[in-house]
């Protein structure tokens, strides 16, 4: 299968000029203990429509005759391609439906529909959704937009690719997220070509990760599912297209879990001023998980920044509890007044927030005389938490 070439990306960058905007690189300081030297954060969060996916669905869709256009675009999404789909038609002048799973985040549904497209709601998995839409397309004669296996849409995400090259000539490692692999399959083809030395890196969630088992198999493999709250890029299978480049161009495949996720997402919060959502996250989850495995200067892609407020409060969440920062224990004390009150003026001397206490008499464990004292803390780290734990154990109660 012949591979996009620089040629066919920079001719995407000319046509991006004045329609995509060159996102800022961030220097992200916090990040560079982990492994040694500089890391950067290239912030495609900060994109129109929140993520890349306007690159390549603009260069994908400008590339269709007159007369393909005149028919309409079809395109099945999450929501981030989505909403790069209904933007880069409505500049363009056709009509765009959209199909996206039915539990498609709110947001993201709204804002597709904000930028002119006609949207369906269809299926449970992504797949189901995929399908409708082709078969859309078979009905009504509407050009399918694949969200990443074309080689229109590797060379729009190819850009980003260009774009870091600019702005951290010497870069040494690119962490890209990766689903059915459209943006890693440019970055790599973009970076390539000018600097073969660079270490490309796709990052996949642990549990809706396709590339490992493809690579090994030699060809593209299909996850039964895909359980991950990385929406962004929960995709059962790459597509023969994306594969082939992630084959002959990607250097390695490594996977992330979802605490690491959770982690990087609050940590893009609450150091970088940054809403990222778990798949744009990804590469910072990378550097959190597998510390020193890559040559500075790193630069990780910030893919995606479109997150439903709430799942964004069950991430931050998530995230405290897998930093740390959450901390639960029960305590058994004395059945007397003021015995609550002294385990929470041991607590607050030492500077825990309590979230949450529950105390109850009703326990075959307890002794005559004992209650039983729930805590839910909020603490500032692992450190904190023993440091709370031990201070109690001195003063006297029973951590169990």
């Amino acid at each position: 299968m012949r591979l996009v070439n620089i040629e066919q990306i920079e001719q995407a960058r000319k046509l991006l000029e004045g329609v995509v905007r060159k996102t800022p690189m961030e220097h992200a300081r916090d990040l560079e203990t982990l492994h040694g030297g500089a890391v950067y954060l290239k912030c495609e969060n900060l994109q129109r429509t929140g993520s890349f996916k306007i690159r390549g669905a603009y260069t994908r869709i400008h590339g269709l005759t007159d007369e393909e256009r005149s028919r309409g675009v079809v395109a099945a999404s999450a929501g981030n391609h989505a909403q790069g789909v209904a933007l880069a038609s409505s500049l363009l002048g056709t009509k765009a439906t959209v199909f996206m799973p039915q539990r498609a985040p709110l947001p993201k549904l709204a804002a597709t529909r904000g930028y002119g497209a006609e949207v369906h709601l269809h299926g449970a998995l992504l797949e189901e959704t995929l399908a409708e839409a082709i078969a859309f397309s078979e009905r009504t004669g509407a050009v399918f937009i694949h969200p990443f296996d074309h080689a229109d849409i590797i060379a729009g995400q190819g850009t980003v690719g260009l774009e870091i090259l600019e702005q951290v000539p010497e870069v040494a490692t690119i962490l890209v997220a990766t689903g059915g692999g459209g943006l890693v399959s440019g970055v790599a083809a973009a970076v390539k070509a000018w600097r073969p030395d660079v270490r490309v890196v796709g990052v996949q969630a642990e549990q809706a990760a396709a590339f490992p088992a493809s690579l090994a198999a030699g060809e593209p493999v299909r996850l039964s599912e895909t359980p991950t709250m990385a929406d962004g890029i929960a995709v059962g299978s790459p597509g023969p297209v994306s594969y082939a480049h992630v084959a002959e161009l990607v250097d390695e495949i490594v996977t992330v879990t979802e605490e690491s996720l959770s982690q990087a997402v609050l940590l893009c919060l609450e150091r970088r001023k940054l809403v990222v959502e778990p798949a744009g996250a990804a590469a910072v989850a990378a550097m959190i998980e597998h510390p020193g495995a890559f040559r500075t200067p790193i630069v990780a892609i910030l893919s995606g920044g479109n997150v439903d407020p709430l799942l964004l409060l069950q991430i931050i969440q998530r995230g405290m509890s897998a930093g740390g920062r959450y901390f639960k224990l029960r305590l058994r004390v004395p059945d007397r007044p003021g015995s609550l009150v002294s385990v929470l003026s041991n607590v607050s001397a030492l500077g825990a927030n309590v979230l949450d206490v529950q105390h109850s008499r009703i326990s075959g464990t307890l002794a005559i005389g004992e209650v039983e004292v729930a805590l839910a803390l909020e603490t500032r780290g692992p450190e904190h938490c023993a440091n709370v734990t031990t201070a109690l154990q001195k003063a006297g109660f029973e951590v169990v």
